[in-house]
C-alpha cells in the first residue's frame, strides 16, 4: 500500500501517467460494467456503500465487501488540496489490490483543478465521482459539494473535460440532491448527462432537507425516467428490503446505503444487525491498517448499538485509546483473532460466560 502512495506522490501535476508496475484496473470492477450487470444478468439493483467523511476508509471499504457490496466510495477529497499538497494526498487516501470495485469521490469547483486530480489519482481507482451534494456549509463557501447543484453549466464542463481527455476508459458520477423545483433537477441531469457523465447518483433530498425527513422516490423516478445514463438511488436504505423496494419503486439501476451500512455493514448481506463475524473482520482491519482510534470506536460504536446493552456500548465509548479498547473487547468477549479457529463466523456477540448472564438481565 504504501508503495502505490509513494507512486501517486511521484506523479507529475503536468502529464500524470500511471507506473508500468501498476497492474491495469480490471474491467470487471467498472462501476458502470458492474451497475448494469446486476440488473441484466442478477435481476437485482447495484449494491453501493456511499462516500462517508472520515469513515468510508481503506478498511471499512474492504469489510463491506465481505457482505454483498458491489462498490464502495471513499470519502470525498478535495480536489485542490490533493493535487497541491502531498501529505493532504497521503492522509486522504490509501488503497491496495484488494480496493475494488471502488469510486473516489471529489470535491472539486473548476476544470483545471478536476482535471490535475483525475490525472494523479485515475490509475488506481475504478471512477471518479464529483460531488454536488454535500450541504455541509464550509463545502458550499467553498463553491463545491451542493454548491454546484446552481452550477449545472460548471458541472457540465467539468464532467466534459474528463471525458474528453479519457472517454471510456475512466468512469464518471455526478452524485446530487434535489432541487426545490425538480424542473431544475431535470434540467441539471439532462445537461450532464449530455455532456458525457456515466451515471448519476441522487439523493433523494434537497440541500435542506434534513435526514429525518423521508427521502423523496418519486423525485428519483422522475430522474430515472428523464435519463438514459443508469441511475442510482440514495436515501433511507437501512436493510436488503429497503433496497429492493426502493430499486422496484423507482427503477433504479443501483441502490446507496449511507447511514444505513455505517451501522450495519452487512446489509446488503441480508442482514437485520450487524452480525458479530464484522465485528471480528473489522477489528482485524482496523488493526492491521492503522485506522486512528476514534475513526476505529465510532465505527465499532455504530455496529454495536444494536447487538449489545446500552450500558456496555457506553463503557466501550469510554475508553480513551487502542490499547484499552481491545482490552475492554477481551474482557466482555471471546473476540476472535484471524487465524483463530472459527474467526468471523459467529452471528451473535460471543460473549465471556460472566459477562453474558449479566448482558441479558
Amino acid at each position: 500500500m504504501s508503495d502505490i502512495m509513494d507512486e501517486i506522490s511521484r506523479l507529475s501535476l503536468k502529464d500524470a501517467k500511471p507506473n508500468m508496475t501498476i497492474s491495469p484496473r480490471n474491467p470487471d470492477h467498472n462501476p458502470l460494467h458492474l451497475i448494469k450487470n446486476m440488473k441484466l444478468k442478477h435481476g437485482r439493483p447495484a449494491f453501493i456503500a456511499g462516500p462517508m467523511v472520515r469513515y468510508s476508509k481503506l478498511p471499512f471499504r474492504e469489510l463491506v465487501r465481505n457482505f454483498n457490496c458491489d462498490i464502495v466510495y471513499t470519502p470525498m477529497i478535495l480536489a485542490r488540496e490533493f493535487v497541491r499538497n502531498d501529505v493532504a494526498r497521503l492522509s486522504d487516501f490509501t488503497t491496495n489490490d484488494k480496493d475494488r470495485s471502488v469510486i473516489v469521490q471529489v470535491g472539486a469547483s473548476n476544470v483545471e483543478d478536476l482535471l490535475k486530480f483525475v490525472d494523479m489519482i485515475y490509475p488506481y481507482v475504478d471512477g471518479i465521482g464529483l460531488n454536488c451534494g454535500c450541504p455541509i456549509k464550509e463545502q458550499m463557501r467553498e463553491g463545491i459539494g451542493a454548491a454546484l447543484m446552481s452550477e449545472p453549466e460548471l458541472v457540465s464542463s467539468m464532467v466534459k473535460a474528463v471525458k474528453e481527455k479519457y472517454g471510456d476508459s475512466i468512469v464518471i458520477e455526478t452524485k446530487i440532491r434535489i432541487h426545490n423545483d425538480l424542473n431544475e433537477t431535470i434540467n441539471f441531469v439532462k445537461m450532464v448527462e449530455k455532456n458525457g457523465v456515466d451515471f448519476i447518483t441522487v439523493h433523494g433530498r434537497t440541500k435542506n432537507t434534513r435526514s429525518s425527513i423521508p427521502a423523496n422516490y418519486d423525485a428519483i423516478k422522475l430522474v430515472k425516467e428523464t435519463v438514459n445514463v443508469p441511475v442510482v438511488a440514495n436515501g433511507d436504505c437501512f436493510s436488503l428490503k429497503d433496497a429492493f423496494e426502493i430499486a422496484e419503486y423507482t427503477g433504479v439501476d443501483g441502490v446507496m446505503a449511507v447511514r444505513g451500512i455505517l451501522a450495519n455493514p452487512a446489509i446488503f448481506a441480508g442482514f437485520d444487525k450487524t452480525p458479530w463475524s464484522a465485528v471480528e473482520i473489522f477489528w482485524d482491519l482496523a488493526t492491521s491498517y492503522g485506522l486512528p482510534f476514534r475513526i476505529t470506536q465510532h465505527h465499532l460504536s455504530q455496529m454495536m448499538e444494536k447487538i449489545i446493552p446500552r450500558k456496555y456500548l457506553k463503557e466501550m465509548n469510554e475508553t480513551n485509546n487502542m490499547i484499552d479498547m481491545i482490552d475492554w473487547f477481551d474482557s466482555n468477549f471471546n473476540l476472535k483473532r484471524a487465524g483463530d479457529e472459527n474467526f468471523a463466523t459467529a452471528i451473535e456477540p460471543t460473549w465471556k460466560q460472566s459477562r453474558e448472564e449479566m448482558a441479558h438481565i
